[in-house]
């Protein structure tokens, strides 16, 4: 439809407080919708070459993604890569479909400018996931991740984590093994050295097809950080992400809905999230590439996760507050702030703050 062609991101982020006055999840279904629709338009501008990246074997025309939750189903995945990011992760799937957790189960903090969730991994299933992403018109503008997850009841990790593994090979870039969502009983404890090893290794029986990733808690012991890293390097894992929700609720929150259970994303999870990347990074010495992920929702803040150890950078929240034109304008200040300081590539600035 011609409208859909001449939106912009701009106009589209213009009408984002029509949304913040509706019910959240009611609000993200709508978004999810007008995306598939191509109402949020195309950042047409080409990026600065200063922002090409190089991560497990993939090419990323810049660091900027778009963490996995906001298209559980893979539903907007064209939508939301032609709004700028370098990669889309979709998911969290699960291997059968699932309602989650009933509602009311996703709050807005609008004095944060943060987001509680407990969605519980509502989702439609691996088949219909799987199915969607194969008919994805390739070449596709960006990279695709699939963030795997499992089912509240009945679940075997070594067995569900491997078969997604699997499944998806051929459909997605890389894959993310989640063991750290906060809304699913006992994922979390997953991340014990013993319980991810046998999860790793169910996965690298299988000779995985792609990259495949590990996303952990904020919430995570400093003391548990280095077996968990020396677990997922001695079973070639690509890369971890740092971090996912907390269920840490920081003084700092002024908003009424903070008493609500689930996981806290936004800026308040910004520091705590970044000195756990810097952590991982110093640990990690080169071996596993890292996506900061966490309160990030400005170029300063891509930067800084980058200045930590993030090769990429993924956000959400700040996508739900500020509209698509975000991305363009984090692009932009974040190759104004590489040159600034004198690096020739976002590489280059990895890790400098470690």
């Amino acid at each position: 439809m011609q409208q859909a062609r001449d939106m912009t991101p701009a106009l589209a982020s213009a009408l984002m407080p029509l949304l913040r006055g509706m019910d959240p999840e009611a609000a993200h279904g709508l978004a999810l919708r007008g995306l598939a629709l191509g109402l949020a338009g195309t950042d047409r501008t080409p990026d600065d070459p200063i922002l090409a990246v190089t991560a497990f074997g993939r090419e990323f025309r810049n660091p900027l993604g778009l963490a996995a939750g906001f298209d559980k189903n893979a539903v907007a995945i064209l939508p939301l890569m032609r709004l700028g990011f370098g990669h889309v992760e979709a998911g969290s799937v699960t291997p059968r479909g699932q309602p989650g957790n009933p509602r009311p189960r996703l709050f807005r903090l609008a004095e944060d400018r943060a987001v509680i969730n407990r969605m519980g991994m509502n989702n439609d299933g691996l088949e219909a996931f799987r199915s969607r992403l194969l008919a994805l018109k390739r070449p596709l503008p960006a990279v695709l991740g699939a963030n795997l997850g499992l089912n509240k009841d009945g679940s075997e990790p070594t067995r569900d984590y491997a078969a997604m593994v699997q499944a998806l090979a051929g459909a997605a870039d890389y894959v993310v093994v989640n063991v750290s969502s906060p809304n699913t009983p006992g994922l979390r404890d997953l991340q014990g050295e013993a319980r991810l090893i046998a999860i790793l290794d169910s996965i690298q029986a299988i000779g995985p097809a792609m990259p495949v990733l590990v996303k952990i808690a904020p919430d995570l012991a400093e003391d548990a950080l280095p077996a968990l890293v020396e677990a997922c390097v001695a079973r070639g894992v690509a890369g971890l992400i740092v971090a996912n929700t907390t269920i840490a609720r920081p003084d700092s929150l002024r908003s009424p809905q903070k008493v609500q259970a689930g996981g806290l994303s936004g800026p308040p999870l910004f520091a705590p999230s970044t000195a756990m990347l810097r952590a991982v990074f110093r640990l990690a010495a080169g071996r596993l590439t890292l996506i900061g992920c966490g309160g990030v929702g400005s170029a300063e803040d891509a930067y800084a996760k980058i200045r930590a150890g993030a090769t990429l950078v993924q956000f959400y929240a700040a996508l739900a507050y500020d509209g698509p034109a975000l991305v363009p304008r984090m692009k932009q200040g974040l190759a104004a702030l590489l040159r600034r300081d004198g690096f020739g590539s976002a590489a280059a600035a990895v890790g400098v703050d470690a």
